[in-house]
């Protein structure tokens, strides 16, 4: 039969008794751990969030608390009024911080029972995540989970500390906001009061936290929840939350510092302090040193060797004289075996172009003066494994421009196309992106690409060799300079690379309209261990160029009125010059807690399948609330 608490009222938590409380009447409650029946006495592990304690019921206590601690089982809710008593030194527990004591029972209270548990909170690993999502309540139950929602809790108290002692305010923006897609696809809420009209979940506060500049409020941050319609994956979230913040006035200098005095403060919770300024790296050095935008920088950069060969030794490996050779350098991995050798061609992938030269010894017999000169820049070990990846020569592979970039129509000429956009008789697709600051060719950039793929590939092979993931190893980077646009080969058009309110680079005004591929953006990103922590830009505060970029991104006047004619209005009343960033907190958290996946540190999440199990959501609504919405459902024949 069930108790009630009564007036009753705790004097600990059940982690937080010491041997300086000996002797002292206590009052706990929590859940019952574990149970152990030895007959003459009963010992329950009396649990809640700070720990356990061990309550004793003696044979002494009395028939009918005996009586009533035999019925007790696995997380049932009690209240334990008792003394607190050494352990003798043979039963101490030094593996929890209440070990040398424990309470001996001088009356109990069942405030609660429980069904037969389809797991046990007190269980170390439970393999079935699906089980566990389920029944999160008693998931988080589990003192791992305890302790991600306890970090989380203290890494966002720190973050909010830091950025209200530099001055920021913390303001909420709407939920219910105007869809305008870009990117992902909106979350769409039906407005009843308006039929056939939709709001939409924000995505980010972009727009709103650039209005607040407008404002002038100086300088915002928000912990804001965020909505994205988009595949899922280990480090995804359909709803997540990030840390974002907007100031006016701002270079990415400015930017920077700030966010490095948070994610401080962020580490500092785990006791590690990392060293700032962090390393700033351009986004063209990171493709060709990395092979990637968010290089992980525990393991050696790629180098271009092609200096190392002659002409005629180029010729002779059929290798393009006019792409790089990227040597790939893995620590620690020892000499491999000829089927290990074969194994490594099996992860590079049946590709004709590039070329995947896996032994280097052999090589070296033929060309000893161009290995020679190959172990100089790429500084193998001994025990290093060195390879090198290289573009096959193919026959009429497409010449460059001699100016390096595709022949690009003037604003002038392009009638209604989109600015910039290369002509019918524009050349290949392998020529060099932009005229004026010539970046990497397509064939470059893809060829880096799948090196640097290669490269991680590599390091994932041989992680229990060279160890460098198993370091608690924090390798902070700024990746600066993204390009303004991509060209969209399908589409046919160009795309804002960052998001279409960035400003380009000041030097590259005047090629927006002629050039925009070569032009570069106030864009970056912060990197750790090849994970993208956050991005941000510096924003367009001026109407004039916010019009020139949407009309390279192929908008028409009449579109930009109708989807950001509030926003282009905006900026002509005082827009000062801003900037900000966002930062995924639960993507933070998941690093700091040495987790996986996204799901160990929120405490609410769905499945890769946008399931909650829990709630059993998404469901079906009733016709009436569709009626009541003016929407009718089409359900999707399946496939039979």
């Amino acid at each position: 039969m069930l108790d009630f608490l009564g007036n009753l009222q705790r004097t600990h938590m059940c982690g937080a008794l010491r041997t300086s409380d000996a002797g002292r009447k206590v009052i706990l409650m929590g859940w019952i751990n574990r149970r152990r029946d030895l007959g003459n006495i009963i010992f329950l592990d009396l649990r809640d969030r700070t720990g356990i304690t061990q309550v004793v019921i003696t044979a002494d206590a009395g028939a009918e608390l005996h009586k009533k601690a035999e019925s007790l089982r696995s997380e049932y809710v009690i209240a334990v009024i008792g003394h607190v008593k050494l352990r003798d030194a043979s039963t101490i527990n030094p593996n929890i911080q209440t070990g040398e004591i424990e309470v001996v029972a001088d009356e109990l209270r069942l405030l609660n029972d429980s069904r037969p548990l389809p797991f046990s909170p007190a269980d170390n690993e439970i393999a079935n995540e699906e089980v566990r999502l389920k029944y999160r309540y008693l998931d988080l139950r589990r003192p791992e989970m305890h302790a991600n929602i306890a970090l989380r809790h203290r890494v966002t108290l720190a973050i909010r500390e830091y950025l209200n002692a530099q001055g920021f305010y913390e303001i909420e923006t709407p939920m219910m906001t105007r869809s305008t897609p870009e990117g992902a696809r909106d979350y769409l809420v039906p407005s009843r009061v308006h039929p056939g009209e939709f709001y939409a979940l924000p995505q980010s506060p972009q727009q709103f936290k650039q209005i607040l500049m407008i404002s002038g409020f100086d300088k915002y941050f928000q912990i804001a929840r965020c909505f994205r319609d988009e595949d899922l994956r280990a480090d995804r979230q359909p709803e997540f939350t990030q840390i974002d913040l907007e100031m006016t006035f701002a270079r990415p200098d400015t930017v920077f510092a700030i966010v490095e005095g948070f994610l401080k403060a962020a580490w500092t919770t785990i006791g590690v302090d990392i060293p700032t300024p962090f390393p700033r790296m351009t986004y063209d050095e990171a493709i060709r040193l990395y092979g990637i935008d968010k290089p992980d920088m525990r393991l050696p950069a790629m180098s271009d060797v092609k200096s190392c060969f002659a002409p005629e030794n180029l010729a002779t490996l059929n290798i393009d004289p006019d792409l790089p050779i990227v040597a790939i350098v893995t620590p620690r991995v020892g000499e491999l075996s000829r089927k290990e050798r074969d194994d490594l061609k099996l992860l590079f992938g049946d590709r004709k172009d590039p070329k995947l030269f896996e032994d280097i010894k052999r090589l070296e017999k033929s060309f000893p003066d161009a290995v020679a000169k190959i172990r100089e820049i790429a500084k193998p070990n001994d025990d290093d494994l060195l390879v090198l990846v290289a573009g096959s020569k193919v026959a009429d592979a497409g010449k460059e421009n001699p100016s390096g970039g595709p022949q690009l129509p003037s604003v002038g000429n392009c009638g209604n196309e989109s600015v910039g956009a290369p002509s019918s008789s524009a050349a290949s697709a392998d020529e060099r992106v932009g005229t004026t600051n010539p970046r990497l060719s397509t064939r470059e950039r893809n060829l880096y690409s799948i090196a640097g793929q290669f490269r991680l590939a590599l390091a994932q092979k041989f992680a229990a060799k060279h160890g460098a993931f198993n370091k608690k190893d924090f390798l902070f980077l700024w990746v600066t300079d993204f390009p303004m646009f991509e060209w969209d080969e399908t589409e046919h058009r160009w795309n804002a690379a960052h998001h279409p309110f960035t400003s380009p680079h000041e030097e590259d005004m005047p090629i927006l309209e002629t050039d925009p591929g070569a032009a570069r953006s106030l864009a970056y990103d912060v990197v750790l261990n090849g994970t993208e922590l956050g991005s941000g830009s510096i924003r367009i505060h001026r109407q004039d160029i916010q019009s020139i970029i949407f009309k390279a991104l192929g908008m028409s006047p009449e579109e930009q009125q109708l989807r950001f004619g509030y926003f282009l209005e905006a900026l002509q009343y005082g827009t000062p010059p801003h900037g900000g960033i966002a930062l995924g907190l639960d993507r933070i958290v998941m690093i700091l807690a040495g987790a996986t996946s996204l799901r160990e540190v929120i405490p609410f999440p769905k499945t890769a399948k946008a399931i909650d199990l829990m709630m059993d959501a998404p469901t079906p609504v009733s016709d009436k609330q569709l009626k009541e919405l003016g929407i009718g459902v089409v359900v999707p024949r399946k496939d039979i």
